[in-house]
């Protein structure tokens, strides 16, 4: 499913209580992140917030990564943070991929928690295989995202689930991440049941 952007929503995200809040930006979710997108071939990663002062934290890690000095130490860790940018919201950074690409994106989110969902990454291609838009792929932060931004997506994605007996399922936003892209090559690759595509 390409092209692909990926959406990591500090705003409006949930606290375990319900509430709409925002949370911070992590330095280590800019990093890992950015480094799955460059390695599963992401167009742009957007880190959605609405404070100013996150945008300016954000902007002075990712300049730093552009100065010689951190491009000779790591070009590869530039190369990656090259695909980050922090956006005010959810609406901005669609905007960005309309005007990008031409066509609004297929709004996808993910989340541990929802009572229903569109079913699984095989799924999402089947529908995406019919206009082939940009996938905008959004993971939320705290507690999940915000009720409203679920109910405006296009599809649902199928929570992840391990094999713990205990039924934990509490992963780091940087591992579903990962999975998921992981599953987006995979069906892209090899198509929704599994076998070589054609390629035209």
């Amino acid at each position: 499913m390409k092209p692909l952007y990926l959406g990591l929503v500090h705003g409006p995200v949930q606290n375990k209580r319900g509430e709409i809040i925002t949370t911070s930006v992590t330095n280590m979710d800019i990093h890992d992140i950015s480094r799955s997108c460059k390695t599963f071939d992401v167009k742009k990663y957007f880190l959605i917030t609405p404070i100013k002062l996150q945008h300016e934290l954000v902007g002075r890690i990712l300049g730093h990564w552009e100065t010689e000095t951190a491009l000779s130490y790591n070009p590869d860790r530039t190369d990656a943070l090259s695909l980050a940018t922090v956006v005010n919201s959810i609406e901005e950074s669609i905007s960005a991929i309309t005007l990008e690409t031409g066509t609004a994106p297929l709004v996808v989110v993910t989340g541990a928690n929802f009572s229903t969902y569109g079913g699984e990454v095989k799924d999402l291609y089947s529908r995406w295989e019919i206009d082939k838009p940009p996938v905008l792929l959004l993971f939320g932060t705290g507690w999940g995202l915000a009720r409203e931004v679920v109910e405006m997506a296009d599809f649902k994605l199928a929570p992840i689930k391990g094999a713990s007996t205990a039924h934990y399922n509490h992963l780091s936003v940087r591992s579903a991440v990962a999975i998921y892209l992981d599953r987006f090559e995979m069906v892209t690759s090899h198509g929704p049941m599994g076998g070589p595509l054609e390629v035209t």
